[in-house]
């Protein structure tokens, strides 16, 4: 499948996501970043999950438009180090284009989160698939808006071991 076609359906659920009233469930496998379950250990060294999942979005002119808070505008064209777990775009087992999610995929086709719980990464150099947590470090754009519907993305990333 075409990067673009699955990062078209894995945003439009992931944005379905994003509207529901808290509270409603999605069914197992469902994991909001802003749910008290942390998968993963907050570290002083790399942006925070509850960071960047502090956004809110509104409906306008038929699209989904982020607010972000001065903390996370602040990070943008800045070197972040993010953590997270990867979902593959492409077949292979090294990545150079991925999301990264704040939480563990729990099947091969539910999207884990909304795209406060995305990034998009590009990296430099080939990155090996894992279902554990890979941290990256490149440059963070906040993205305003991001025709695939994204909040964040990572450029020219290296992972960090």
């Amino acid at each position: 499948m075409k990067f673009k076609s699955l990062l078209a359906v894995c945003l439009a659920a992931a944005a379905a996501f994003a509207q529901t009233p808290p509270g409603m469930g999605q069914g197992p496998g469902y994991h909001d970043p802003r749910s008290p379950f942390k998968p993963l250990e907050e570290r002083a060294d790399i942006v925070s999950w509850h960071l960047l999942s502090q956004v809110t979005a509104k409906a306008e002119k038929k699209k989904i438009v982020p607010t972000f808070p001065a903390a996370v505008q602040a990070l943008d064209r800045k070197t972040v180090k993010v953590q997270g777990f990867m979902m593959p775009l492409e077949a292979g087992d090294k990545q150079q284009h991925f999301l990264l999610s704040s939480v563990p995929t729990t099947c091969s086709f539910c999207v884990p989160a909304g795209p406060e719980g995305l990034v998009e990464v590009r990296t430099k150099k080939p990155v090996r698939y894992t279902l554990e947590p890979v941290i990256v470090e490149g440059v963070l754009a906040v993205l305003n808006d991001d025709p695939y519907g994204l909040y964040y993305r990572v450029e020219d990333g290296s992972a960090v071991n």
